[in-house]
């Protein structure tokens, strides 16, 4: 299918057969609602910052320490960021991944055992990435060919993955002997910790491969619109299974990130990162129905949930308040989503109407 084909049908109405406005209209209105949304977060990080100025000034009126901190929320989202690019794929694609945070325990888990370390620092990367890929491929083969709800699936997945991981580590951490993988996050480059540069490396490369390929358009396509995607002659199961390996390959690499700052591996390490990956995702305007979705609003999400656990970490407040904090814009963002998405809609509707 040619590229034109395939922008064709990521433009097909996703619901409710509204007509849209022509495509280069359509492609201006897009590009101004995602700025926009994104201003938006911008916004709501600068927010943040400001209450942190109010509740420690001392704090925030040495710039050594504002700068540090900057690079520990940077290392802090750079985890859960890669596995929420990798995440944001599978959403905009129509899917879910509730196994995220397994896989990436049971890659960790893999790439620390004895045998593995054996082979040094490249035998533990492909591991970890090659387990990740496998386990996110096997998804894929169930809800595409296996007809599996993808949240019944992923669920499954979830529990098998951590299992297999607990007995693999026989219920132990894991501790990593490796001088290169620990120095991962141990290690800076011109004052910016590795980690970060992993992150803004997958963050690019996934931004390239949504926004400037054929296979971002799929994406959106089938997402938006599965029957259009087969009729416009988009395999949509495979490329739905390659969605869910392409969530896997990240949490791999999201498991060598965590092993590398903790210097180890355990069966309960990711804990609830799937929960974490597909906040930031929806927070940055991907839509839980599919076929919309910015990378780069999924990485604000995430630096705006790091930020508020940092926040609440210099003030001292409880673990609780930061969650309910955390689920209720959670909740904001959902509700926003669908009032906004049904405005246009409507708007679409009223055009159609008052044009026929």
């Amino acid at each position: 299918m040619s590229d034109a084909t395939a922008t064709a049908v990521a433009e097909t109405p996703q619901h409710g057969g509204a007509t849209p406005p022509a495509k280069g209209g359509k492609f201006r209105g897009d590009l101004g609602e995602s700025i926009t949304r994104n201003l938006g977060l911008v916004g709501v990080l600068a927010l943040l910052i400001i209450i942190g100025a109010v509740t420690q000034p001392n704090l925030y009126g040495d710039s050594t320490w504002v700068w540090n901190n900057v690079l520990s929320i940077l290392q802090l989202a750079s985890v859960v960021g890669v596995v929420t690019v990798g995440m944001t794929f599978v959403i905009i694609g129509g899917g879910i991944d509730l196994s995220a945070g397994a896989i990436v325990a049971l890659a960790g888990v893999w790439a620390t055992t004895v045998a593995t370390q054996s082979y040094g620092a490249a035998g533990m990367i492909f591991t970890a990435i090659i387990v990740g890929t496998i386990v996110g491929l096997v998804n894929g083969v169930l809800i595409s060919y296996g007809k599996l709800v993808p949240f019944i699936a992923t669920l499954a997945m979830l529990v098998a993955a951590r299992g297999l991981a607990a007995q693999i580590s026989n219920k132990q951490t894991q501790v990593s002997s490796n001088t290169f993988i620990n120095g991962i996050a141990a290690n800076k480059f011109l004052g910016i910790p590795i980690l970060v540069y992993i992150f803004a490396g997958v963050v690019i490369v996934g931004w390239v491969l949504l926004n400037r390929t054929t296979f971002g358009r799929r994406t959106v396509a089938v997402g938006g619109n599965p029957e259009a995607a087969r009729l416009a002659g988009i395999n949509v199961r495979w490329h739905s299974l390659l969605l869910y390996a392409l969530s896997g390959l990240c949490c791999g690499i999201a498991a060598i990130m965590l092993t590398a700052q903790a210097n180890s591996a355990q069966a309960a390490m990711g804990n609830l990162y799937e929960l974490d990956a597909i906040a930031a995702a929806i927070i940055g305007g991907t839509l839980l129905s599919g076929g919309r979705g910015t990378i780069i609003g999924s990485v604000l999400g995430v630096i705006i949930f790091a930020t508020i656990t940092n926040l609440f970490a210099i003030n001292g407040l409880p673990v609780e308040i930061q969650n309910m904090v955390k689920g209720g814009i959670i909740v904001a963002a959902v509700l926003i989503q669908q009032f906004r998405f049904k405005s246009v809609t409507q708007f679409f509707a009223r055009n159609k109407v008052t044009t026929t």
